[in-house]
């Protein structure tokens, strides 16, 4: 294998494989290239049909007197170790604040946080019930916030799903992990009732997912197969316009909810309801900015005031170089996403200490917290 092979990412691959991949890139090229050429075409037809249903518009028909409204992001993140013996679980949600605006308001010296680090045994359910934990986190965070803009990594509707998944009585969790759960639900659920309705007319709760697969406008209002609406918009939309808002069409469907805690029956329904009613807007702050897909309560996309606002607060938080989405939500993915990171380094302080007081043979220490993944630690 030659010098030139083994500094690239490649490295570990044998070269025959590296060949073949790098061969089948041409074909990808190709594909790509006709797909775009295909979404520069149809442009121009795109934008007159949403001009003439009246769901394409420019932020200054709806912009007021500037605000400068105060901002934080919200985002999560969870890593199980897989150790011989046990596992170590991580948990965390973050809650950072964003660019300050030129009143020079700030509501927090450092971010905000909740976190919570077990020693479990092994369980097929672990993940399952943990990413619900990370979720509540999540909205706990969210609804304490006291900005003016709020911005929570990913769909609204994920939270819901999550949650009620881990809730399910066919599954056997560790009784441990699942108390963690019941301790977080009623503030959770209290908090995402209030990010739903956002009943409040000074303060914005959105959902900002990075990844979609919503096609409604491609699909049902442009008539386009194949592709998703955010990464379509991205190629038709000019800086400061947007498009809706508008009503998911996938509301949340019918769900039983006999199974779930008394006390919460009752909030979960109020969710559900709230749910169905979420609006989505598709916005461009930049030239230099995709698309980003926001959703929010139904109060907040019949109120111009409102909506100005939070496109004020996206445009002021998306002017970093380089980074191409809120600048709250980017900062508080890359500090809760070093949690794997950090796993490894609460394992080596677990076994020091416990090699201290050990009066057996240390090697069993070392075998039963060794991890025998591959990607271990990385």
């Amino acid at each position: 294998m030659s010098r030139s092979i083994l500094k690239t990412p490649f490295k570990e691959l044998p070269e025959a494989l590296v060949e073949d991949m790098l061969i089948q890139c041409d074909g990808i090229s190709r594909k790509l290239s006709i797909t775009f050429q295909k979404l520069l075409n149809l442009k121009k037809q795109a934008r007159n049909t949403l001009k003439d249903k009246n769901l394409l518009r420019k932020d200054s028909e709806i912009t007021l007197t500037p605000s400068h409204p105060t901002t934080c992001g919200v985002d999560g993140a969870f890593a199980v170790e897989k150790l011989l013996s046990t596992d170590i679980v991580g948990i965390a949600g973050v809650a950072v604040e964003g660019l300050a605006p030129p009143t020079e308001v700030r509501y927090w010296s450092a971010p905000y946080h909740n976190s919570n680090v077990l020693t479990l045994p092994h369980n097929d359910t672990t993940t399952m019930i943990s990413r619900a934990i990370m979720m509540c986190m999540e909205l706990i965070l969210a609804g304490n916030a006291p900005h003016d803009v709020v911005f929570i990594d990913g769909s609204l509707m994920s939270h819901f799903i999550n949650i009620i998944k881990a809730l399910n009585p066919n599954i056997t969790p560790v009784k441990e992990l699942i108390n963690v759960l019941f301790e977080l639900l009623n503030p959770a659920l209290k908090s995402y009732e209030k990010i739903l309705i956002s009943k409040k007319s000074d303060q914005i709760f959105t959902g900002v997912p990075k990844y979609t697969t919503i096609n409604q406008i491609s699909q049902n209002i442009l008539n386009l197969d194949g592709f998703e609406d955010r990464g379509l918009l991205s190629f038709i939309l000019k800086a400061g316009e947007f498009v809706g808002p508008m009503k998911i069409e996938k509301p949340i469907s019918k769900w039983s909810l006999d199974y779930l805690p008394s006390d919460t029956i009752e909030q979960f329904k109020r969710i559900i309801n709230a749910l169905n009613e979420i609006n989505m807007v598709y916005y461009r702050p930049s030239e230099f900015f995709p698309v980003l897909r926001v959703e929010i309560a139904p109060s907040i996309a019949t109120n111009n005031y409102r909506l100005a606002m939070l496109f004020e607060s996206i445009k002021l938080q998306c002017g970093v170089p380089g980074i191409i989405e809120p600048y709250p939500l980017y900062f508080a993915d890359r500090m809760v996403k070093h949690l794997r990171k950090a796993l490894p380094a609460i394992r080596r302080t677990a076994t020091q200490d416990m090699t201290l007081n050990w009066k057996g043979e240390e090697g069993n220490i070392y075998f039963t917290l060794h991890g025998y993944r591959t990607d271990w630690g990385k």
